[in-house]
């Protein structure tokens, strides 16, 4: 059976400022990130994300630096053996534009599940948020908010 462990970026992988991380200089791993990301490769997890970007509709940054960042993050993951198979972001923000894609909206996770064959219960979603968490419930997969900028080797040091 494949799963899945979906995260969320900002406040996940990388330290949330409380504001929008706006380029790759901006952009801080949260320590651990790596050693926890291998674990759950290991134990047989496709690494997916699942991000709200609506700092682009503002026009606080750029889908190409959105892009950037993504490539660069990547290819630093890569560096210790880990694959993420996949990245969905929502470039909207309700202030601006209202899209299905975002989050608590759950199409993101429902082309994932599509895209890669998931069981949906075998799957589950770390996000800092209540709407990382309702996106993942509403596709049926189990959703975990956990505090943001956490170390989450901590927080699911039982698992």
């Amino acid at each position: 059976m494949k799963k899945a462990l979906f995260l969320d970026r900002d406040g996940i992988i990388n330290h949330d400022p409380g504001d929008y991380t706006r380029s790759w200089a901006d952009f801080h791993f949260l320590p651990g990130i790596e050693r926890f990301l291998k674990k759950k490769q290991e134990e047989g997890y496709l690494l997916i994300l699942i991000t709200n970007q609506g700092g682009v509709a503002k026009g606080l940054y750029s889908l190409e630096t959105v892009e950037e960042i993504h490539l660069k993050m990547k290819e630093h993951f890569k560096t210790f053996g880990i694959e993420i198979e996949e990245i969905y972001y929502s470039p909207y923000h309700d202030d601006y534009s209202k899209s299905l894609s975002r989050k608590p909206g759950s199409i993101l996770i429902e082309k994932a599940l599509a895209r890669f064959n998931l069981e949906p219960s075998a799957c589950f979603m770390i996000g800092d948020k209540d709407r990382d968490v309702a996106c993942a419930e509403n596709a049926g997969v189990r959703g975990y908010k956990v505090p943001v900028n956490a170390d989450l080797n901590k927080v699911f040091e039982h698992d």
